[in-house]
């Protein structure tokens, strides 16, 4: 063994990582456990009722509702890789995480983020074919199409995730190994290395410039083409309906990189702030979006609300 890595190894003395629930206040963390699981619950049957009524129904076979799809299941699999965790935490006060768990936990995190950050690319996209061909709508987007996008997006989240555990494995850790969150990320862990991070910052920001930023401005600039579309069409009515089949997306969008704008600004710039806020905003990040992105598609979406209801009124016939 050579007298490097003699000394990381004696620089490690953890492994395993400390997760933490309300700052300060751990004995209240059951009064945040139950609101948390209902939360989780209500994700989970919001995305498979998408996921149902889109695979039930014939007339939503249709490029949209293909990328819904897709949306529910990055959904589903970021809520799977952390709630189980967060309720670990908040409900049996079970807040020691192994070592290789957390670089799991976070790698699956970062790999359905990124995913869903290209599925909105993707339904931007649609949107603007939809509203300037529609007559060729189909055809551009063939089910071919929509799953070689759909390979591409996950293929995506995988590659520009696959370096991070090596990137944290090779750190030595010999500081506090309590993390700041009720789950791993990348940028909590990192701060606690008592090494040079300065290739984990580098690359982290790569990562953020060539998907999430690269993906806003494909999105406003989808945007920009597709209201110049809809501004172009002769008739009002039709100008506001088509508008109209975009105020999902957009608010999938805000619902999206709002908390994870909040998230990072709160890591690089808000150490005045109180843990409490750091709690509530990482948790907000993790638990609203899977949570709200059904809702939303299921009351502004007439076909996916309609299917909804008849499956509710189908189950009080049977009763």
């Amino acid at each position: 063994m050579s007298s490097i890595t003699r000394f990381n190894s004696s620089l490690v003395s953890h492994q395993t990582f400390v997760l933490i629930g309300i700052p300060g206040m751990q004995e209240q963390n059951s009064w945040v456990a139950f609101p948390l699981f209902v939360l989780y619950a209500l994700t989970l049957l919001g995305n498979f009722t998408i996921l149902y009524v889109i695979k039930s129904d014939e007339s939503l076979h249709e490029p949209m509702y293909f990328f819904l799809s897709m949306l529910a299941c990055s959904d589903l699999g970021l809520s799977m890789s952390t709630m189980p965790t967060m309720l670990g935490v908040y409900w049996f006060d079970s807040r020691e995480i192994p070592f290789n768990a957390c670089i799991s936990q976070m790698f699956f995190i970062y790999i359905f983020q990124w995913a869903e950050s290209g599925i909105l690319v993707a339904m931007a996209f649609d949107r603007f074919i939809a509203i300037r061909d529609p007559l060729r709508y189909r055809s551009l987007l063939s089910n071919s199409v929509i799953v070689k996008i759909g390979i591409i997006l996950f293929s995506r989240g995988l590659s520009v995730c696959f370096p991070i555990p090596f990137l944290i494995k090779r750190l030595p850790f010999c500081k506090s190994n309590v993390l700041s969150h009720s789950y791993c990320l990348h940028q909590d862990a990192m701060k606690l290395a008592c090494a040079d991070t300065r290739v984990n910052v580098l690359y982290g920001l790569i990562v953020v410039m060539c998907t999430v930023v690269l993906d806003a401005l494909i999105i406003l600039v989808s945007y920009i083409l597709i209201l110049r579309t809809a501004l172009s069409i002769a008739s009002r009515k039709e100008c506001l309906k088509a508008l109209n089949t975009c105020v999902s997306h957009i608010a999938a969008i805000l619902i999206f990189y709002v908390p994870m704008i909040g998230v990072s600004m709160a890591h690089r710039y808000g150490k005045h702030l109180s843990p409490i806020v750091h709690m509530l905003m990482a948790n907000i990040y993790v638990a609203v979006p899977p949570l709200l992105n059904p809702i939303v598609y299921s009351v502004k979406t007439q076909q996916i609300r309609q299917r909804i209801c008849n499956i509710l009124q189908l189950g009080k016939n049977r009763e």
